[in-house]
């Protein structure tokens, strides 16, 4: 799909903020909320582009692991099809030469962990190793945009759409009203307050005030979904680092920082960094290696797994 100047624009609004109403959007790009509710639907109906409501997992008592499993190269994409028809896995990815998967895997309970990491995947067979890196801080970026694409919006664009907010640290108590309209979210991040309403068998008032709490307090944020390959970035790749825990922060929000960067987290194991990059090639994947990371001397070791194939992209299972 080719993407225009309006739709890129369109992109960054949602960048800023993903629930905005049309009606606002098209004020501030000078469009009809017509025009960009068509123009979203389009690059959500060819999935280039989607709205997803996420939480941060330790302030809704969740919990979340990243999954590296190994396995024959004949079991790799049965076993990673299975992985992502699972309600609690995420980004299923095939690395390297196609015996590696990634995903991550989150839930309510440890118990409802230990399900998977210690009775379901160690018994399926043709799997040789799993290791799970608990997740235990994310890194958010400052002011430069990932892929370099967010930049066709003014400061005063950007500004009239920057959602007001007051994150604290509280932990949010979750029901499973809560987890009903989270799970929608996940979906759909601009699903309208009907929908939610009927998904958790609440009012559309109390879906709204619920939305808003979650959202004020920094425990629900929305995010895209992007399909960078018709953008013009082919290469996506993990990288593995080992970082001594005196650097950890400093090397964790210097790579938040580089538009290659699509996400980075501190987790638990040997590998205490991991970052998923998005270039426009192989070429570009390695002058980035050879530059903005190798200047970052607090990396103790890096491995890097170039993905493959996406089998699901966040919640949503790849066609």
């Amino acid at each position: 799909m080719e993407l225009d100047s309006t739709d890129r624009a369109l992109i960054h609004a949602l960048h800023i903020d993903g629930r905005a109403p049309f009606s606002k959007i098209g004020e501030v790009l000078g469009l009809s909320d017509q025009t960009v509710a068509r123009r979203y639907r389009k690059l959500r109906a060819s999935s280039t582009v989607r709205v997803v409501g996420q939480t941060l997992p330790w302030r809704v008592g969740h919990v979340r692991w990243h999954l590296r499993i190994k396995c024959a190269p004949s079991a790799a994409l049965p076993v990673a099809a299975a992985l992502s028809r699972r309600p609690d896995t995420y980004w299923v990815r095939m690395y390297s030469g196609g015996t590696e998967i990634g995903c991550v895997t989150q839930s309510y309970t440890a118990d409802e962990t230990d399900t998977l990491l210690l009775q379901q995947l160690p018994r399926t067979p043709r799997i040789n190793d799993v290791s799970a890196h608990s997740l235990l801080h994310m890194f958010q970026g400052g002011t430069v945009d990932h892929l370099a694409l967010l930049d066709y919006l003014t400061a005063e664009q950007i500004a009239a759409l920057r959602p007001r907010i007051n994150p604290t640290d509280e932990v949010v108590t979750l029901d499973d009203a809560d987890r009903r309209m989270l799970s929608a979210l996940e979906q759909d991040g601009r699903a309208g307050f009907a929908d939610l309403a009927k998904a958790t068998g609440s009012s559309e008032s109390g879906v709204r005030r619920r939305l808003d709490f979650l959202r004020d307090v920094g425990a629900l944020f929305y995010d895209l979904d992007i399909d960078a390959r018709p953008l013009g970035y082919a290469c996506e790749a993990m990288l593995w680092m080992s970082v001594p825990p005196s650097d950890l922060a400093e090397v964790g929000n210097a790579l938040a920082n580089h538009v290659e960067v699509a996400f980075v987290a501190a987790i638990s194991g040997p590998a205490n960094l991991i970052a998923s990059v998005v270039c426009r090639d192989v070429p570009t994947l390695y002058e980035y290696l050879t530059t903005k990371v190798s200047a970052l001397k607090a990396i103790r070791q890096l491995e890097t797994s170039p993905v493959i194939r996406t089998v699901k992209r966040g919640a949503t299972v790849m066609p």
